[in-house]
């Protein structure tokens, strides 16, 4: 049960991780879109304003220039009545007559359009517009008849007079862009013009990115753009310019964005930066929470397993000893003088056995925490492989086995620590024992290599996989082979050599082959 809410909560964690990442995605994905559309919408606003800026100019320069030509003439205008309009009114009950009259003069200035443009009509000329306005007020009927004057003057005149500005700009709005419209592009409009409104317009709206523009005519481009304009279906807007007496245009202005997306992704930067931080503190704590619990795991299952192994080490010597005691108390044994002697040696043996293993684990916890002091001397390890050799050659043959060797380096003087390195050599040697199923065949080798010693312990046992071999030197760590004790031992043997080669300098590593054996090589650097 602890195994399944163990999983079902790695499984709600991870899918909670899961789904704060894919939110953040989300958001981010919706940011992204709602600031581009805000672009879109800004960018237009600002092609709208240029394209009635760029149209505003150019019908203030057909003013400007038909205002001067008409104050250059230096002559009264003719004029001509177009329009006459009245409107008669009277109150019965006061007998009060009110007559309004309303008449348009056009004016002749006699300027003719080819001065706008050489191409226009010559018998097409420019006029201007005025209203002369009258409302009169009799106390009287002034007339029997609509129309007819009796002679009488009314009680109240009053006269205005004036142009018409409505009548005016529409006749002004239809000549400037028929005129117009008939020149090229070039003589409408500069480079300098478009860029000096674009710019004005876009930091109006706060679009300040690198911008392109062109001016195509009928979808081919002009040479009114800038000099790196390229189209771009994605960052690319485009508006009518110059738009004509009909409602159409022959002009489209394009403006590209080159760095569009650079520009709306840093509007988001700095809280997506923050987000992404954040997030990633998560997964980091998650994994590192996930870690420790898997460490918590494995080490529970490692102290269970010491536990047992370290248990079935003291079981046999504790028994072995307590039956050697029962031996000596014995009536007929305790006169053998002989027999108590070698009950006792037992009970020496196999006390020292027992010490031996606790010493080996406080020698393990000491290296850990650099309490250990490991004195080095230049010392000639041929010699120590001899030592050790020597300290394990009696199980060998007692197991009917070998050892062989190949000294074959011709400097082997390092700076160690006699005692723990023939530990180290020891311990190699005695799994080699222990892990092979038959006799024993174990062969050392020693080679020089540039400035190092290397020593090579091969054997014919039976071997290891590739996953065991990378967690061989891990402390408690044993290769598990379910409740069969056969290999005694509690895992901390290749630890203790691991230490024990770092803190000379050196490094080990093993190479394996499930039932061919094994080879452990060492590499100590040499005294110059």
């Amino acid at each position: 049960m602890n195994k399944f809410f163990f999983r079902l909560l790695v499984v709600l964690m991870s899918l909670s991780l899961l789904g704060i990442i894919l939110v953040q995605v989300y958001w981010f994905k919706t940011s992204f879109e709602n600031n581009e559309e805000q672009f879109k919408f800004h960018v237009k606003q600002v092609l709208g304003n240029v394209s009635e800026n760029l149209q505003k100019q150019e019908e203030y320069t057909f003013y400007n220039k038909y205002y001067k030509l008409k104050s250059k003439t230096g002559k009264m205008p003719e004029t001509s009545d177009l329009l006459e309009y009245g409107y008669f009114r009277r109150n019965s009950k006061t007998n009060e007559t009110i007559i309004y009259s309303s008449t348009i003069v056009a004016e002749d200035y006699d300027i003719f359009s080819t001065f706008f443009d050489k191409n226009a009509n010559s018998n097409e000329k420019i006029k201007s517009f005025s209203a002369k306005r009258k409302t009169e007020v009799f106390s009287k009927n002034p007339t029997d008849k609509l129309g007819i004057d009796n002679g009488l003057k009314p009680d109240l005149t009053i006269s205005k007079e004036g142009s018409l500005k409505i009548l005016e700009d529409a006749q002004f709005e239809i000549a400037y862009k028929d005129v117009s419209s008939l020149l090229p592009i070039q003589d409408r409009v500069t480079k300098e013009q478009i860029e000096k409104v674009l710019a004005s317009e876009l930091d109006k709206y706060g679009i300040k990115t690198p911008y392109e523009y062109n001016i195509y005519s009928n979808g081919l481009a002009t040479k009114i753009k800038s000099d790196s304009f390229k189209y771009d279906k994605y960052a690319t807007y485009s508006i009518p310019v110059f738009v004509d007496n009909e409602g159409a245009s022959d002009y489209q202005l394009l403006v590209t964005f080159p760095q569009k997306k650079k520009f709306l992704f840093k509007d988001v930067v700095g809280i997506s930066l923050l987000s992404v931080i954040f997030t990633l503190i998560i997964i980091i704590a998650y994994a590192n929470a996930l870690n420790q619990l898997f460490k918590q795991k494995q080490i529970s299952e490692i102290k269970t397993d010491f536990i047992n192994n370290m248990t079935h080490e003291f079981k046999t010597p504790i028994a072995t000893i307590n039956l050697a005691l029962d031996a000596i108390k014995n009536p007929k044994v305790i006169d053998d003088k002989e027999k108590v002697f070698r009950y006792l040696q037992m009970i020496r043996d196999e006390n020292k056995r027992m010490h031996a293993q606790v010493e080996n684990v406080l020698r393990i916890s000491k290296l850990e925490k650099k309490e250990l002091e490991i004195e080095k001397e230049p010392q000639s390890v041929h010699d120590i492989i001899e030592v050790a050799i020597d300290h394990i050659s009696l199980i060998v043959e007692d197991k009917g086995g070998s050892i062989s060797t190949q000294l074959l380096a011709t400097r082997d003087t390092a700076l160690v620590n006699d005692v723990h390195f023939t530990n180290v050599l020891v311990n190699i040697l005695d799994n080699a024992v222990k892990y092979s199923p038959e006799a024993p065949v174990i062969n050392v080798i020693t080679e020089n290599i540039k400035d190092y010693l290397v020593i090579k312990i091969a054997d014919k046992g039976a071997g290891m996989s590739k996953q065991v071999q990378k967690k061989i030197f891990e402390k408690f760590y044993r290769e598990h082979t379910g409740d069969v004790h056969n290999v005694k031992g509690h895992g901390l043997g290749l630890a203790y050599v691991k230490t024990i080669i770092d803190d000379h300098n050196g490094q080990i590593y093993v190479e394996s082959e499930k039932g061919k054996g094994s080879v452990f090589t060492i590499k100590l650097p040499l005294i110059n």
